[in-house]
C-alpha cells in the first residue's frame, strides 16, 4: 500500500447525549467525555486514535470537532490535557442529525480552497486493538483518495439485532469491498444468517471521503440539506476556534443521518456516479450504546463480574457495579447493572440496559435536574460541587483552575461567604480587591458586585456558603466574563 502526500482532517462528532448510560452520562456531561476505563475519556481516545494515522504518506491535521455550545469548554479542556488543540470547533445551534454536521465540517475544510480527506468518527466509541484500527483507517484513506466514499464495517462476532448491517461484494487485493446495500436492524434469525453468510458487516458510523466528494454527493441526493446547511455556514461567526453557523438559518436545515441522506442512496442508484466501498474492521469495536455494552468490553473476573471504583461483589455473576463516591456492595446478583453517583443510583437488569433512556425521559418530564446535571458541575473556569443545601442556604465546594476567573457578577437574592481551603484567591468585593490564602475568608453582601480569580499556579479550592431567599443559578447578573457568557 502506497501513500502520496495525502492530507487528512479528522472530524470528531461530539454532540451526542448518551442517555442510555445515565446516571454517569448527563446532558451537560455526556458519555463521550466520561472515563469509563483507563485514564482517558472516550473523546480523548478517539482523538488519539486518529492522530495515530500519521505516517510517511499521510499528514494528519488538528481535528475538526462538531459539537454544541454547552460542551465547547469540555472539548477544549480534554484536548489540552493531551497537549492538543482543535483546528476548529463547530457549534451546532440545534440538533439536526449527522448529515448536516458532516456537511458543516466539509464546508469548513474547503473554506480555504483545500480539499482534505475527512475521517469522520463518533466521539463515543472504543476499540481494543489500536494497530488493527489504524491499519483499517489507512486503507480507507487510500481508497477515498481516488474519489470513493468509504465506510468502516465491523466484522460481526455475534448475531446482533441492535445494529444496521452492510451487505458487501468480493474484496480487492487490499481487502476493500464494494458495498451492495445497507440493510436495517434485523431480527435474530436474520442476524444469524448474516453472520453465517460472511458478507455482512455492522455499520460503524465511521466514514472516510474527500470533503468535496461529500458535498457533491449530498447535493446530488439531498439538495435541500446541502443548500440550507451552506446558507447557515455562510452567515457563521468565528471566535478563536469556535465557529457558530447562523442559528436561524440552521434551524431550517432538515434533520437527517449520513446513512439515509447519502450512504444508502449510492448503491441503490448504480448510475449516480458515487461509489461506496467498505474496509472491514476487526479491532474489538464497541459503540458503548448502553451499560450492557460497557460490561461486554470491560475486564471481567472469573464470575463475569465487572467492578469500577469502590465495589465489593459476593456470590454474583455477569454483573457490573460502578461506584463513584462511596462503597457499593452487591450480593447474590446475576446479570444486573448497578451504577452509583453522588446524587443518583441505577439498578437494572443488564438485558434491559436500553430502557434506561426511559428513566431519563421521566426525569425530563418531571423537570428534575438529575437527567441534565451532575452534582459536580463543570464550568470553563473549573467546577463546583453542591455538597449540602436546605431552606435559605446552600454549601458548595468550588475549584478554580490556575489563572482562571469567574465572571464579575452580583446576585439579587443571596449573600455569600468564601473560605479558602487551598491555593490563593484574588477577591473583588465592591471597589476593594484583596488576596486571600488558606484558612482566610471573606463575605459578599447581597447585591454587591464581586469576582473570584485564581492568580496562582495551582488549583484554588474554596468553600462557599450561600444564604438568602433564592439560591438558583439564574440569579447571576454578569458585568464582564472571559468566556463569552451573558446574564
Amino acid at each position: 500500500m502506497t501513500h502520496s502526500a495525502l492530507s487528512v482532517l479528522p472530524v470528531i462528532m461530539a454532540g451526542g447525549s448518551g442517555t442510555r448510560l445515565w446516571p454517569l452520562s448527563r446532558a451537560l456531561y455526556p458519555k463521550q467525555f466520561l472515563i469509563l476505563q483507563g485514564n482517558q475519556s472516550l473523546f480523548q481516545q478517539a482523538h488519539l486514535r486518529l492522530q495515530d494515522l500519521a505516517c510517511d504518506g499521510i499528514a494528519v491535521a488538528k481535528p475538526c470537532v462538531v459539537g454544541n455550545e454547552e460542551h465547547r469548554f469540555l472539548v477544549l479542556d480534554q484536548l489540552r490535557e493531551l497537549k492538543g488543540e482543535p483546528s476548529s470547533l463547530l457549534l451546532e445551534p440545534a440538533g439536526r442529525n449527522t448529515a448536516p454536521a458532516v456537511t458543516l465540517a466539509a464546508l469548513q475544510a474547503t473554506a480555504d480552497g483545500s480539499d482534505p480527506i475527512l475521517v469522520v468518527t463518533p466521539a463515543d466509541q472504543t476499540v481494543t486493538d489500536a494497530a488493527a484500527y489504524t491499519d483499517a483507517l489507512r486503507k480507507a484513506v487510500c481508497a477515498a483518495a481516488s474519489g470513493d466514499i468509504v465506510i468502516l464495517g465491523i466484522t460481526p462476532d455475534r448475531p446482533e439485532t441492535g445494529f444496521g448491517y452492510i451487505r458487501t461484494a468480493a474484496a480487492d487485493a487490499e481487502g476493500v469491498r464494494n458495498v451492495a446495500a445497507f440493510v436495517e436492524k434485523p431480527n435474530l434469525e436474520t442476524a444469524q444468517g448474516y453472520v453465517a453468510d460472511g458478507g455482512y458487516f455492522w455499520n460503524s458510523g465511521m466514514f472516510v471521503m474527500r470533503a468535496s466528494r461529500w458535498l457533491a454527493a449530498l447535493a446530488y441526493f439531498r439538495q435541500d440539506i446541502a443548500d440550507t446547511t451552506r446558507a447557515s455556514f455562510e452567515v457563521r461567526t468565528t471566535d478563536a476556534q469556535f465557529v457558530r453557523p447562523g442559528k436561524e438559518a440552521f434551524q431550517a436545515v432538515p434533520s437527517e443521518s449520513v446513512d439515509y441522506a447519502v450512504m444508502e442512496q449510492c448503491p441503490a442508484q448504480p448510475g449516480c456516479g458515487f461509489h461506496v466501498r467498505m474496509v472491514p474492521l476487526d479491532a474489538g469495536w464497541s459503540d458503548l450504546g448502553a451499560w450492557d455494552a460497557v460490561w461486554q468490553v470491560s475486564a471481567q473476573d472469573a464470575d463475569g463480574n465487572v467492578r469500577q471504583g469502590d465495589a465489593m461483589i459476593e456470590d454474583s455473576h455477569n454483573t457490573l457495579v460502578h461506584a463513584t463516591s462511596r462503597l457499593v456492595a452487591a450480593v447474590g446478583l446475576d446479570n444486573v447493572v448497578v451504577v452509583e453517583t453522588p446524587d443518583a443510583v441505577l439498578v437494572a437488569d443488564r438485558s434491559r440496559s436500553q430502557d434506561v433512556k426511559k428513566i431519563v425521559n421521566k426525569l425530563a418530564s418531571a423537570s428534575r435536574s438529575e437527567g441534565t446535571l451532575h452534582r459536580r458541575v463543570h464550568r470553563p473556569w473549573g467546577w463546583y460541587d453542591s455538597i449540602d443545601m436546605g431552606p435559605r442556604f446552600q454549601v458548595k465546594r468550588i475549584m478554580v483552575k490556575p489563572k482562571a476567573s469567574l465572571s464579575l457578577q452580583m446576585h439579587h437574592h443571596r449573600a455569600e461567604h468564601w473560605i479558602v481551603v487551598s491555593g490563593t484567591a484574588e477577591v473583588t468585593v465592591g471597589d476593594k480587591v484583596v488576596l486571600l490564602s488558606e484558612n482566610q475568608s471573606t463575605y459578599i453582601p447581597l447585591g454587591t458586585v464581586h469576582r473570584l480569580i485564581n492568580p496562582g499556579a495551582i488549583p484554588l479550592e474554596i468553600i462557599e456558603v450561600q444564604s438568602g431567599s433564592y439560591l438558583g443559578e439564574d440569579d447571576i447578573v454578569r458585568f464582564q466574563d472571559n468566556y463569552g457568557r451573558s446574564a
